[in-house]
């Protein structure tokens, strides 16, 4: 799909849309391209509708409750619509959660990969003429398949898959499914793997909300080990216009890193938000939130360090991150002090902020 007035009245399958990924590129898309946009999602504890609330009533728009396991839902969605592409974004993304109950990663990741992929592949062998050549299926993924790097040295799209924690095991199995449906059966399938993403809208089990709402709850911020940890960070609006430039310049099989060139230490991370929040949100006893700061035993195999090399997608798509990562901290610290009614059900009803991944305890086999 060439850049072109073509793409205009591209209908979308986004799956996993009401995520806080995937609400960031259906919000992307309704703003800022002319796309028929489905959103296809399940609403897990992660998901929140009210992420889309400023796009809800746009006539481009519409939500389906639909689980991608459900193949008889998913291939009537597919009839209906008449999508010209599927981004799929749904699944089950935290580690620790996967530490505790790793089937259901399993079950979303990778079983609801395949059915999806199955019925796309009936509904892509059905069309004919242009709209079966402009059609496309992008998996979005993530760099944690790629297993942990040492200090030097970038994931390039070339590096093997290593995963280390069920999480990323499920995303790797997917990735593979996608990458043979599009060898075996011709599909036209295109793979993004990301950095970790921030912004506004993320749920707060994820690092930079669970410290500014622990932080803003007067609750100790939890550090895993001793904080040395290293990540790639990119704000998910960044990723959004990534994932739109992938789906109209990509080819065929393809396959793009995106990363946001910002890598740091957890615990660096951890003191510039403790810092940030100590100028915009002063502690009422006037002490610092980097007294609220302990260390706690490490994650089970806790990968060192992240770092995408995203040099592909900028010679061969033109795309680079625009927001810098101070700025972009800046503002996200920023929306969730103006954006309560946002997080409060979450906290109240959801998640409050406790340790996952240690409930437990497996042995291995002999």
């Amino acid at each position: 799909m060439p850049v072109n007035k073509n793409n205009r009245g591209l209908r979308i399958i986004v799956t996993g849309g009401a995520g806080f990924i995937g609400s960031a590129f259906i919000r992307y898309l309704i703003q800022t391209t002319e796309c028929f946009i489905l959103n296809i999602d399940i609403l897990t504890y992660a998901a929140n509708i009210a992420s889309l609330a400023v796009i809800e009533k746009n006539p481009k728009y519409k939500f389906l409750k639909i689980d991608i396991r459900n193949a008889k839902s998913i291939t009537k969605a597919l009839d209906d619509f008449q999508p010209d592409a599927i981004v799929n974004l749904a699944a089950e993304t935290h580690v620790d959660r996967s530490i505790d109950g790793p089937a259901e990663f399993l079950a979303t990741n990778v079983t609801g990969t395949y059915v999806l992929l199955e019925a796309t592949l009936a509904y892509w062998n059905g069309l004919k003429g242009t709209k079966k050549n402009k059609f496309r299926f992008l998996q979005v993924s993530t760099d944690e398949v790629y297993g942990s790097l040492m200090d030097k040295g970038l994931f390039n799209e070339n590096t093997p898959y290593r995963p280390n924690s069920p999480y990323a095991a499920s995303k790797a199995a997917s990735d593979h499914f996608v990458r043979a449906w599009g060898k075996t059966y011709g599909l036209p399938v295109l793979l993004s793997n990301c950095s970790n993403n921030y912004g506004p809208f993320q749920f707060p089990e994820k690092l930079i909300p669970l410290v500014l709402l622990n932080a803003l709850h007067e609750k100790l911020i939890p550090v895993y080990g001793q904080g040395k940890n290293i990540r790639d960070w990119l704000h998910v609006e960044d990723h959004a216009r990534a994932l739109w430039t992938i789906l109209i310049k990509a080819n065929p099989g393809d396959k793009f890193n995106v990363g946001g060139q910002a890598e740091r230490q957890n615990i660096d991370l951890i003191n510039n938000l403790c810092s940030i929040l100590d100028k915009d949100h002063p502690r009422k006893d006037g002490t610092s939130y980097h007294e609220l700061i302990t260390f706690v035993a490490d994650r089970p195999g806790h990968d060192l360090r992240y770092a995408i090399d995203a040099s592909r997608i900028k010679n061969q798509l033109s795309w680079v991150p625009k927001i810098n990562f101070d700025e972009g901290l800046k503002r996200t610290v920023s929306w969730y002090l103006n954006n309560s009614s946002w997080w409060r059900p979450i906290v109240k009803d959801k998640y409050a902020g406790e340790r996952l991944g240690l409930k437990l305890k497996r042995k291995a086999k002999n």
